[in-house]
């Protein structure tokens, strides 16, 4: 707990103001959430459905703030909107008629952005981003809040976020002038997001520390 608590403060001590620090807890127990709940923290992010809805059910008596940063898939995004709060990974149209609600509290959605040519990657091509924006827009029960991106494994992070925040000045915002939120930034480039404006910080291991499993040390949505 008193290393947890360390790396905790480590992080949060550089935070700007107003900078939301998603802590990522995949493959850890449900008791670290617990744990980190019990040192200030409140927003959560995972990526795989079934540890998320999992810890979602076994933690519903904490005033807890779900982000599923994970790629979504059509057949389950219902079922992920049930405990998420904020989505970080909208990136096709087959989304948007799963996610789609008019009777709920609507869930804050990004944009993922691709910043590869690689497809294969996840996220909306650069050229695409102010028509897909229009049709998240008209999508019931889907707030539009910013762009999420990953930077290319080796590419420079800070330019990589500088063209994020480039892509959301020059073509989001027209199309969506409320969508100012900026989610980039992992355990090993969180400084350099920052430093071009990020809103929300997705960090795993530099605050939990290793993860049970080390072959997934980092995957392309968190780190």
């Amino acid at each position: 707990m008193t290393e947890l608590a360390d790396r905790l403060d480590a992080v949060r001590s550089e935070l700007p103001a107003g900078v939301t620090l998603v802590v990522v807890t995949k493959f850890h127990p449900a008791s670290l959430v617990r744990e980190l709940h019990e040192l200030g923290m409140r927003d959560f992010g995972e990526s795989r459905h079934q540890e998320a809805s999992a810890k979602a059910a076994e933690l519903a008596d904490l005033d807890l703030r779900w982000h599923f940063i994970g790629q979504l898939q059509s057949n389950k995004a219902r079922a992920v909107r049930e405990y998420a709060s904020v989505l970080h990974s909208l990136d096709r149209p087959s989304l948007l008629r799963p996610l789609a609600d008019d009777e709920h509290e609507p869930v804050d959605a990004f944009i993922q952005v691709n910043l590869t040519d690689d497809p294969a990657r996840g996220g909306v091509l650069p050229a695409a981003l102010a028509p897909f924006a229009e049709q998240v827009l008209g999508t019931p029960g889907i707030r539009l809040v910013g762009l999420m991106a990953v930077p290319g494994l080796d590419a420079e992070p800070a330019a990589e976020f500088a063209r994020v925040r480039e892509l959301r000045d020059r073509v989001l915002l027209p199309v969506a002038p409320e969508a100012t939120s900026l989610s980039m930034g992992m355990s090993g480039d969180w400084r350099e997001a920052i430093g071009e404006g990020a809103t929300h910080l997705r960090i795993g291991t530099a605050i939990t520390g290793n993860r049970p499993d080390p072959a997934y040390a980092r995957t392309r949505t968190e780190g």
